[in-house]
């Protein structure tokens, strides 16, 4: 029989919610708002941060170097935005396939095939990252074997193609294993049902299996747009000072300019980026899944 909890009892649930609770304030929250504050103070010459209000952090990143327009902060958060956009695309086009095959393949292939996913896991991402760099290198694989096909040299390091192409790699098992738990519960019989009435497979595939696969397609682009958009690692190795994105300019501020307070409005800006595309993004897949 069930018994209502006396309102002078404490709700279990918030027992177990509790620990995670004061992790998060006092490891998210507490930084965020040091951040925030230190977002509108004023650095000083010598580097030391002196407790001045004022908003000039915000205005400085619209705010031209020279003649330039667009203005390069704004140029540097629109390539953020842009590549991060890209690399989820393109994980979403990879990996779909690959998940919906991992799904309906034999457990013993799929067991091998899942460990082949997070085989990368086990090597550091730092040094993957130099992996990639020699490869996208003068003389390194990508050069080597387009002079061996006759398309002259192909030196990738320095551009936004070698960032991208270091950050699909770097996420894209953040795309395939959600879509893998999802397609995997999805009910097979559904689709030959679509089958059995007359559908196309293409048929099938746009009203089925695409709308019960809208939770995983989600979760794995969200998994991937939000740290491409502040990664700072990959766009540094592979890529150069010409396509600097949002999270390289922050770490630059923070370890070798010590200009904490512009730092943190970067941050900030960046962050508020993030959460406008998701949001959009969450929208926008809401309206189609209605």
């Amino acid at each position: 029989m069930l018994r209502l909890r006396s309102a002078h009892e404490p709700n279990p649930y918030l027992i177990l919610l509790a620990p995670a609770g004061v992790w998060l304030v006092i490891f998210f929250l507490a930084p965020m708002a040091i951040m925030f504050a230190y977002s509108f103070l004023t650095r000083m010459p010598s580097g030391a941060v002196a407790w001045e209000l004022q908003l000039g952090n915000y205005a400085r990143l619209a705010r031209p170097l020279g003649d330039e327009f667009p203005p390069a902060y704004v140029l540097m958060a629109l390539r953020s935005v842009g590549i991060s956009l890209l690399t989820t695309l393109l994980c979403l086009a990879i990996g779909y396939p690959f998940a919906y095959g991992l799904a309906r393949s034999f457990p013993r292939r799929r067991d091998a095939l899942l460990l082949l996913v997070v085989l990368p896991f086990w090597t550091n991402f730092l040094i993957r990252t130099y992996a990639w760099r020699f490869m996208l290198w003068r003389n390194g694989l990508f050069d080597v074997v387009a002079q061996t096909l006759g398309f002259g040299s192909a030196v990738l390091h320095g551009t936004e193609t070698a960032v991208v192409l270091g950050l699909v790699y770097g996420y894209l098992p953040f795309m395939i294993l959600p879509l893998y738990a999802t397609l995997e519960r999805m009910d097979p019989s559904l689709v030959q049902a679509a089958l059995d009435l007359g559908a196309t497979p293409a048929t099938a595939f746009r009203r089925v299996t695409l709308p019960l696969s809208l939770p995983g397609i989600v979760a794995g682009s969200v998994l991937v747009f939000v740290p491409s958009a502040s990664a700072f690692v990959t766009p540094k190795l592979l890529g150069g000072a010409k396509t600097m994105m949002l999270g390289e300019l922050v770490e630059l501020q923070f370890k070798t300019i010590r200009d904490w307070p512009f730092g943190s409005a970067v941050g900030f800006v960046l962050m508020l980026l993030v959460v406008l595309a998701t949001a959009a993004y969450f929208r926008a897949v809401g309206a189609e899944d209605n």
